[in-house]
């Protein structure tokens, strides 16, 4: 490997991801704005065409946003490598430390700052003109700045004792450095996972526990049927950012959580919200999430294996610009290029998520309602302004869920 395969490999493949993104962003506005003007036949009696027509223009909206994002990401991208950005930051760190360790922490927190700051612009965009003229945006410029900077303080406590810990084994345990960090971040990934809805997700959001009442009888028993143990059914103050309403698990283990957004309990039946819930039920019948977990570890320990055969090549940094090799550097470089070649790959990922989720729905369909699912889908897609229409390409790259269309037809023939 040389610094020229190294450079030209990073150029060809950042062409082919940046102009496949924005192809596919093009086609995906072009497959909505062609079907702007009719509702599809599936929701011709529950979804008005005004309804039709704001998602569409959400949809298209939120593309073009995409497109500049798409366009912005890769010339900070260049930047950071070719530009020197990369050297500055590393120059930097070597001023507030002698220490390799602590330069290279000082590194990726300087990353992370720059990185923030510099995509300030097209979040606030995204969040107070683009949400708001579309009547989701609920979020202040107090909660907005506030949720960056918990973040980066979030970051810092749990972030920078890993990096330490990271950094320190990536120099004493020799050529099977990647084997002991991947350890190190397997336990930590677990033990944050088991964490997040006790410690982690209340400093952003409030949560309450569910009302007494019909709908909680209604998961009890569902919960009970299923045989899945929570330890708890909780509200979350989703109205405090968005108009946009949800539901999800969280936790591991004995911590696991349900959790509503109150935007959704806002909008559904008490049997809607029980065929949402169901659904999420069925990926822990089906094991999904374990089965993702599983999936996400071995990417994870294969990615570093990588990163430790190139680390040692001077290659590896000369032919992205950088000119300060250290372990930090390369952890931070990998990680940097890694989605520019992982891109074209992006439909194997989202064509196991779809499987999953039409599993998820026939498990609904067979515990709850798929006609009180067939509602509360229609619901969410009215709600979040969801598009009901998409193009076949773009879903293969980026949608982790089914189309509108294919997944309620799938729940009809359960009915």
């Amino acid at each position: 490997m040389n610094t020229h395969t190294v450079y030209t490999a990073f150029l060809f493949f950042l062409v082919l991801s940046t102009a496949l993104q924005l192809y596919l962003s093009v086609r995906q506005s072009r497959a909505v704005l062609k079907h702007r003007h009719a509702v599809p036949q599936d929701f011709s009696a529950t979804v008005p065409l005004e309804d039709h027509q704001k998602a569409a223009d959400y949809t298209l909206a939120k593309q073009r946003l995409a497109r500049y994002r798409i366009v912005f990401e890769t010339l900070l991208l260049l930047v950071f490598t070719f530009g020197g950005g990369l050297n500055l930051l590393a120059a930097l760190s070597m001023k507030f430390s002698d220490g390799p360790i602590t330069q290279g922490v000082i590194l990726i927190a300087l990353f992370a700052v720059a990185n923030t700051v510099l995509s300030l612009p097209l979040d606030w965009y995204g969040t107070f003109r683009l949400e708001a003229r579309f009547g989701f945006n609920r979020s202040t410029p107090a909660v907005f700045f506030g949720d960056r900077i918990k973040g980066l303080l979030l970051g810092a406590v749990i972030g920078v004792p890993l990096l330490y810990a990271a950094i320190y084994l990536m120099g004493v345990t020799g050529a099977l450095w990647w084997l002991w960090v991947w350890l190190l971040w397997l336990g930590f990934s677990l033990a944050l996972l088991w964490a997040f809805p006790k410690w982690i997700a209340p400093l952003f959001n409030k949560f309450e526990p569910l009302p007494e009442g019909r709908l909680k009888t209604q998961i009890e028993n569902l919960l009970e049927r299923t045989g899945f143990k929570s330890n708890g059914i909780f509200v979350m103050d989703g109205s405090k950012r968005s108009g946009h309403g949800n539901a999800y698990f969280t936790g591991l283990g004995d911590n696991k959580r349900i959790v509503f957004y109150d935007t959704l309990l806002e909008d559904m039946q008490p049997d809607e919200v029980e065929a949402v819930l169901a659904h999420e039920l069925g990926h822990f019948k089906h094991k999904h999430i374990v089965k993702q977990m599983l999936v996400t570890f071995a990417l994870a320990l294969a990615v570093l294996f990588v990163l430790g055969l190139l680390m040692p090549q001077a290659a590896f940094y000369t032919g992205l610009g950088v000119a300060y090799p250290s372990h930090a550097m390369a952890l931070l470089l990998f990680l940097l290029v890694l989605p520019v070649f992982s891109f074209p790959f992006s439909p194997l990922g989202s064509l196991m998520s779809r499987k999953n989720e039409f599993e998820a729905d026939r498990f609904a369909a067979a515990t709850a309602s798929a006609g009180d699912l067939i509602a509360a889908l229609t619901k969410l897609y009215r709600s979040n302004a969801s598009s009901l229409v998409s193009d076949k390409w773009y879903s293969r790259f980026y949608d982790s869920h089914p189309g509108a269309r294919e997944r309620v037809a799938a729940l009809k023939k359960a009915v």
